[in-house]
Order: C-alpha cells, then structure tokens, then sequence
C-alpha cells in the first residue's frame, strides 16, 4: 500500500469513527452573548434578590473584575446576580436568563457604547450611577415578568 493509499485510510477510519469528526459547537453555543434562554420564575427571584443585595451605594463595587468572592461585602452588577443566581439556584450559569436579559437591557440603555463585557463595562464606565444600576434591576424584573407572562404554558 503506498504512503497515499495508507494516508487516506487512515483519514476514512477517523472520520467513519467520529475522532476526526469536526468538534460540536456546544462551547460556542453555551457562550453564545446572544443567547436567549427559557425564563423562569426563579429568574424573577434571582432579579429580587440581587436588587436586595444591591439596596445601598454603599453596597456596590463600581470597579467590576468579574470575580466575585464568596466573603465579598461590595458587588458589581454582574457579581450581584451571580451571587443572587447560586442563592436561589444553588449554581450559576454565565449565560443563564436573568444574566442574559440584563445584558439585553444593557444593550438598550446604553446603544453604540460597543461594550467588550456588557455587564463588567456598564458597571464600570464612569458615567454609570448607582442609580443606573438599579434601573436596569428594575427593568430586568419588567422584562422577566413580561416574557414569563408572555410563554407561559396557560395563556
């Protein structure tokens, strides 16, 4: 058999068994910042909770670095829903609802600010104010309740 022919097997027998297989996009889909998942009522929570966790100016970290320490007694917007999403869910989810849609109502308050990381760079740019803050916790709460009365299995 010469080097071709045995090359080519080769080849044929990794693809027939799925090693050469071209990899599934499921990383890429699980990271999708335009994803848009199922809501839930635990999203709502999620939203109340984090709303609690942010009440006072004194409460928020406006320099976000996306890490958020159990013992930490300052959040950013994002470390406060994270916090707030293994609170009510016992894990958390990068691209769960509650942290999808807040990242949507980002992109409608603020348009053409291009941010690299929706929430880290709101909750950073210095023309944000706590009050900023929770208006997208209050809009984020709106926009939940809309679409789970909007799919909601009983209309």
């Amino acid at each position: 058999m010469s080097a071709k022919s045995l090359a080519f097997a080769v080849a044929v027998l990794l693809i027939s068994s799925g090693v050469a297989q071209p990899k599934s996009s499921s990383k890429k889909d699980s990271d999708d910042p335009d994803a848009r998942p199922p809501v839930s009522q635990a999203d709502l929570q999620i939203v109340q909770r984090a709303q609690k966790i942010l009440d006072s100016p004194t409460k928020w970290n406006r320099a976000d670095t996306r890490v958020c320490p159990a013992e930490a007694k300052t959040f950013s917007l994002y470390c406060a829903l994270e916090k707030a999403t293994v609170e009510v869910t016992g894990s958390f989810q990068h691209r769960g609802a509650a942290m999808q849609e807040s990242r949507f109502v980002i992109d409608e308050i603020a348009p053409n600010r291009n941010y690299h990381h929706r929430l880290k760079d709101y909750n950073n740019d210095p023309t944000t104010t706590f009050a900023d803050v929770q208006k997208v916790l209050r809009l984020l709460q709106q926009r939940i309740a809309d679409r789970l009365a909007k799919e909601s299995p009983n209309k």
